[in-house]
């Protein structure tokens, strides 16, 4: 057993860390950059509460993550 409730549900982090600069939201998993800080200490129902907002902030930066290349230097 890990000490963390088998109920919080996982994080909606996609390794694609890259911040909108406007909105200060991750265009990965759509978080903001408070939300990513605090996820761990976040309640079942906090988690949930992110996790039903992120469709709609998906929809509103247009699914940047799906145009992101990567770093070729």
């Amino acid at each position: 057993m890990t000490g963390m409730p088998e109920n919080k549900p996982d994080s909606p982090c996609i390794n694609v860390c890259v911040l909108d600069p406007a909105s200060q939201t991750c265009v990965g998993c759509f978080r903001t950059i408070d939300e990513i800080a605090a996820w761990s200490t976040y309640s079942a129902e906090q988690r949930a509460s992110v996790y039903s907002e992120l469709p709609a902030r998906r929809a509103a930066h247009g699914d940047a993550a799906a145009n992101l290349t990567p770093d070729t230097g």
